[in-house]
């Protein structure tokens, strides 16, 4: 009697179970489901308030588009030009500073000092619109860096200062190539910026101080290499020689071993040696073709602008978008103070 009476007790609490599981179930899906229907309830809700107002939008959007277009058509036509740098020495910083001072003076309307700066006539100066100045971004950049940075510090500081530490510490300034962009609205002047540009950090008596150094120390490097190279060839010759001799003793049956194998190995270690000065000196080479002077040129302004027709940046675009958004935040605000004013209520 008293094990059916256990059997009906578990069979009640396992019962037990499964319903509160069921529950549990029952009560997260409802969770998820109240979710989606929260979603699909403010879509919809944003599609009745677009569709009872989509007029009053619509008149604010057009009246924002004949306003832009006005605009449009009075500033006139722009062009751009762009040029590709490759600076040297750290001098990336000094080449943004100047960039910054040039659309400095831009913004300020300061037309005589763009004049004198560029060597120009006050009516083509005062074309001159914008200067923007931006890093050519890759990931190929920040990983060489990081070899670099790994190949001169020791072990321990690597350890403590992963790549993820050292991705996040990467500037504009670091990456290789930078883009010069001028605005202007006339179409060839572009090709009179160029030499002031480059000029303005190439004349710069620090990077040229270090240029010269850097370079005498590549020269006397890679002289040094040429030198080491030579007297590697005349060390194989000698032994080479050696050999020879041994093999002829070899020959004439004479058993005497003068360190044949062991001339061998130097050999061998002479190949490894001169393999790896060739690398450096390739290396070498790269380097004077690259950091010769403060500035590479990858590609100069184009003598001819592009002309700007980008959607993005016509007023007749930008002004039908604020309008429309303006319409859109008043009509809300309307529908917030009423609500506001029947919550009081």
């Amino acid at each position: 009697m008293s094990t059916d009476q256990k059997n009906n007790e578990e069979e009640v609490d396992l019962g037990s179970l499964f319903i509160i599981i069921g529950r549990g179930f029952s009560k997260f899906f409802n969770f998820i489901g109240s979710i989606f229907k929260g979603i699909f309830h403010g879509l919809i809700s944003i599609l009745i308030f677009l569709k009872n107002n989509i007029i009053k939008i619509g008149i604010a959007a057009f009246i924002g588009g004949i306003l832009g277009t006005f605009l449009e058509v009075k500033k006139g036509d722009y062009y751009e030009s762009e040029l590709l740098l490759e600076p040297n020495f750290k001098s990336t910083r000094q080449l943004y500073d100047n960039i910054n001072y040039y659309n400095d003076l831009v913004k300020q309307k300061d037309t005589a000092g763009l004049a004198e700066t560029f060597k120009l006539n006050k009516s083509t100066a005062a074309s001159l619109k914008k200067f923007v100045v931006k890093p050519i971004v890759t990931e190929n950049d920040i990983i060489n860096s990081y070899n670099e940075f790994v190949s001169s510090v020791d072990t321990t500081t690597i350890k403590s200062y992963a790549f993820v530490d050292f991705k996040e510490s990467f500037t504009d300034y670091d990456y290789s190539l930078h883009k010069v962009t001028v605005t202007s609205t006339q179409n060839n002047i572009f090709d009179k910026l160029d030499d002031v540009i480059i000029s303005s950090v190439v004349n710069n008596k620090y990077f040229n101080r270090i240029k010269e150094l850097s370079n005498k120390n590549l020269n006397r490097t890679d002289s040094l290499y040429r030198q080491n190279l030579t007297q590697i060839d005349s060390l194989r010759k000698v032994y080479m020689e050696v050999m020879l001799d041994e093999a002829k003793k070899q020959t004439n049956g004479t058993n005497i071993d003068l360190g044949g194998k062991k001339t061998t190995t130097k050999e061998l270690d002479l190949f490894v040696t001169g393999k790896q000065i060739n690398a450096d000196l390739k290396q070498i080479t790269s380097d004077k073709a690259t950091k010769y002077e403060v500035i590479n040129v990858i590609s100069n302004f184009q003598p001819i602008g592009t002309e700007v027709k980008e959607v993005t940046r016509n007023y007749a675009f930008l002004l039908a978008i604020l309008g429309a958004g303006l319409m859109i935040l008043y009509l809300l605000t309307i529908r917030v103070n009423s609500y506001l004013t029947s919550y009081n209520k």
